[in-house]
């Protein structure tokens, strides 16, 4: 092996082995910078390709979303119901829900309602308690009188609605028409009452219904009587007003002892 001592170099202070000249400048790199080169692209073609990933994903639910909340402004512009409540859903804090409201609405109602009926209801009772009386005083019942509700006037609709009311209250109602030609026109109070020779304390019961009825005999063999709608006919007496008329009917009359001697 030989010793090579470069130009320029004193021998004794580089001592170099080896078969060829060392290289003097610096180690190309070329290589590194390739290697770097190639590991920045694919660096950069990483993060390019999870960006677009990112990019897609939350794109995508935004589309969703803004999707979503179209379609539900479609949904609500869809009937003038869902916009108003949509509109007022604000206030829902403060409003009561539309189902309460249309709950209080109704028991408001029905309690409106339920009134008369709780009205009527006491009614009718005291018409039954004083039937109950004048029964035991001999007087027929109503359940027991058979009434032909006859109109004699030019309203229509009259006969039906007074029998309708009478059977409310026990009675049992025959026939309902219109008066015969006999009668149309000619009864000018509110009403008569018909009846046969012996019907004298059906048609005293029966008349308590109408203020003002005039009690009429004719020949007829039946129990039934009639009422005949007069022209002056206004509504039947009430049933308190009834009730009070049947006590009243009821009601023993005063003996000579009671009244005292002259």
């Amino acid at each position: 092996m030989s010793m090579l001592t470069p130009p320029g170099m004193q021998g004794k202070q580089y001592r170099i082995t080896g078969n060829a000249y060392p290289r003097l400048h610096r180690p190309n790199r070329r290589r590194r910078k390739v290697l770097l080169s190639v590991s920045a692209l694919v660096a950069a073609a990483a993060v390019s390709w999870g960006s677009l990933q990112l990019v897609d994903v939350f794109g995508g639910r935004t589309k969703a979303s803004a999707a979503i909340g179209c379609g539900s402004a479609v949904h609500h512009a869809a009937g003038s119901g869902d916009a108003a409540s949509f509109s007022a859903s604000p206030a829902s804090a403060t409003a009561p829900a539309p189902g309460a409201a249309s709950g209080a609405a109704s028991g408001a109602a029905s309690g409106a309602a339920s009134a008369p009926a709780s009205a009527n209801a006491q009614a009718l009772a005291a018409w039954i308690s004083a039937e109950a009386a004048a029964a035991r005083a001999g007087l027929p019942k109503a359940s027991g009188i058979t009434v032909n509700v006859l109109n004699a006037t030019s309203r229509s609709g009259l006969a039906a609605q007074t029998a309708g009311l009478l059977k409310q209250r026990g009675f049992h109602i025959g026939t309902v028409a219109n008066a015969p030609a006999a009668l149309q026109d000619k009864v000018t109070g509110p009403a008569e009452v018909i009846g046969g020779p012996t019907s004298g304390a059906i048609e005293r019961v029966l008349g308590t219904q109408v203020a003002g009825a005039k009690a009429v005999s004719d020949k007829r063999t039946t129990a039934a009587v009639d009422l005949v709608i007069g022209n002056n006919f206004s509504a039947l007496a009430t049933p308190q007003q009834a009730a009070a008329a049947l006590t009243a009917l009821a009601a023993p009359s005063p003996s000579a002892s009671a009244t005292g001697h002259c």
